[in-house]
């Protein structure tokens, strides 16, 4: 059973929402660009439809305004020094920039002082037509009051417009001055052109200045746009590297610290997941372990129980009344439960060794003294199978275990040699030291050889491999699995190897003292 943690949204889903956006989208640089230099051309072509529309009325204006003042500034100067044509003259000097034209008259009708003396007589005559009424031409009459008059008129002879002003200096002075208006058309029609020549340029230098900017700022958008996909593909190496000190490369520095942080936090989810998917499988495996278990057990004891239970019920009903029949249903029931206390004391021993609850207590003993009388106290069972157990070691080894258990393994080892012994019957003990300060005991016998297919499974609880010679000698399947658990209990290596002519077992100790352990 596998279990994964899953992300709330669907990959297809996000994939499928992501190719929907890029065909939707556009460029954020185009988008830029172009907004860029439409602002411009909009600002360039309202100029100049404003330049168009106003600027002449707004020129106008100025020149009425300039009129006004000059009329004023004359007014002054005329009731302080009266008509002094050298003050006056000097006075409109001031002027002659705005191309004014002036006529100033007595009552006579004589010519005081005239700015441009071409045009004299049209004006004198244009100013005694006004000031009389015989003038009747359609003027446009800007403003008027008691002292001057401010109007638009066409000259028909010049076929020019003028802007003009005509009253009177005091009682004793009239005068009528006029600036064209053609020059003010003329300057707003050359301010077009060459408002339209530096709207172009502007236009090509927006365009290249646009497309640097929008380049610029979208070079770090499309970085971390191409680092946003990189992160949801779960690629984490990518990085924010354009730097700077903008908005923008602040967002990418936070954008590197949530890279960091996710895949800190995906790589605990992942340790989590793996640690939950083992304890599943721990679970399944401890589950179908006690599953196994209780088949085995069950398994070994139905047997047992169900002689005791028949010899005992014949006992019952007395089907043999000869004391040798009782004899013989007694002690088949006796041997049966026999065989049932000592399978329950070595599951009782097995699962204390598992579980790790029972106590390894090491020292240091003489182990071919421990094998000598474990060979000795096998003797009379390999008398009974006719077999003969060798072993020559004279000399004392010292080890480091827990003499107790060691003692249990050495006498399962035989014990096994003997109910599996063949051939010659033959069980050789030997005990020999490796270069590596290892001890390995090992205990060959005579007989057939363990299936290759069988061999990895000989430590497991109640596995046979010749299940009715293991009947036979009242074997439960549980003497190489203590072993195996005594074996790691000490953190040490045991195991089997076939030969032609038999099986050999071993199993190591550490047979260094704690002082060439600490040379080492």
């Amino acid at each position: 059973m596998k279990h994964s943690i899953h992300p709330i949204i669907k990959k297809e889903e996000t994939e499928e929402s992501v190719k929907k956006l890029e065909k939707k989208r556009h460029s954020i640089r185009g988008e830029l660009l172009f907004s860029f230099i439409g602002m411009t051309i909009a600002v360039l072509i309202s100029t100049w439809v404003i330049n168009n529309l106003f600027l002449e009325n707004y020129y106008t204006i100025k020149k009425q305004n300039v009129l006004i003042k000059t009329y004023n500034q004359l007014d002054q100067i005329i009731a302080m020094y009266g008509p002094d044509a050298d003050i006056i003259n000097e006075e409109m000097q001031v002027f002659g920039a705005e191309n004014i034209s002036l006529i100033l008259l007595n009552q006579d009708w004589e010519t005081v002082l005239v700015t441009n003396n071409s045009s004299e007589r049209l004006m004198a005559g244009r100013l005694y037509g006004y000031l009389t009424g015989i003038d009747k031409s359609n003027d446009t009459v800007i403003k008027r009051d008691e002292y001057y008059t401010l109007q638009k008129t066409m000259d028909m002879k010049s076929q020019q417009e003028y802007l003009e002003m005509f009253g009177v200096f005091d009682p004793a002075y009239v005068f009528l001055m006029r600036v064209p208006l053609d020059s003010i058309r003329s300057s707003v029609k050359i301010s077009n052109e060459f408002l339209a020549y530096v709207g172009i340029l502007v236009i090509i230098m927006s365009i290249l200045i646009s497309y640097w900017i929008s380049k610029k700022i979208t070079k770090p958008i499309m970085e971390l746009t191409e680092l946003s996909k990189r992160m949801a593909e779960l690629d984490f190496d990518a990085k924010y590297s354009s730097g700077g000190s903008s908005e923008i490369s602040l967002l990418g520095e936070h954008f590197n610290k949530m890279s960091e942080t996710l895949e800190m936090t995906i790589s605990e989810l992942k340790t989590a997941n793996n640690q939950l998917l083992q304890d599943i499988e721990q679970k399944t495996q401890i589950d179908e372990m006690r599953k196994e278990f209780l088949s085995n057990v069950s398994h070994e004891l139905k047997t047992p129980i169900a002689l005791i239970q028949g010899y005992a019920e014949g006992l019952q009903e007395c089907i043999n009344d000869d004391p040798e029949s009782r004899d013989f249903y007694c002690s088949v029931i006796i041997d049966e439960a026999g065989k049932m206390n000592n399978m329950v004391k070595k599951l009782l021993t097995l699962n204390q060794l598992e579980s790790g609850n029972e106590k390894v207590f090491m020292e240091r003993f003489d182990l071919t003294a421990l094998v000598r009388g474990v060979v000795q106290s096998a003797q009379i069972l390999a008398q009974q199978k006719e077999a003969k157990i060798r072993f020559s070691q004279t000399e004392p080894i010292p080890v480091w275990a827990d003499e107790f258990k060691v003692e249990e393994v050495v006498t399962n080892y035989i014990s096994n040699a003997l109910n599996h012994i063949n051939y010659k019957k033959i069980v050789d003990v030997k005990i020999k030291t490796k270069p590596d300060g290892k001890v390995r005991v090992s205990v060959f016998n005579t007989g057939d050889p363990i299936p290759e297919s069988d061999l990895p499974n000989i430590w497991d609880k109640f596995y046979k491999v010749d299940k009715a010679r293991t009947r036979e000698y009242g074997g439960s399947g549980i003497g190489l699995s203590i072993v195996k658990a005594i074996m790691d209990s000490f953190h040490q290596k045991c195991g089997a190897i076939n030969y032609e002519n038999g099986v050999e077992f071993w199993f190591e100790l550490d047979g260094r003292s704690k002082k060439e352990e600490a040379d080492e």
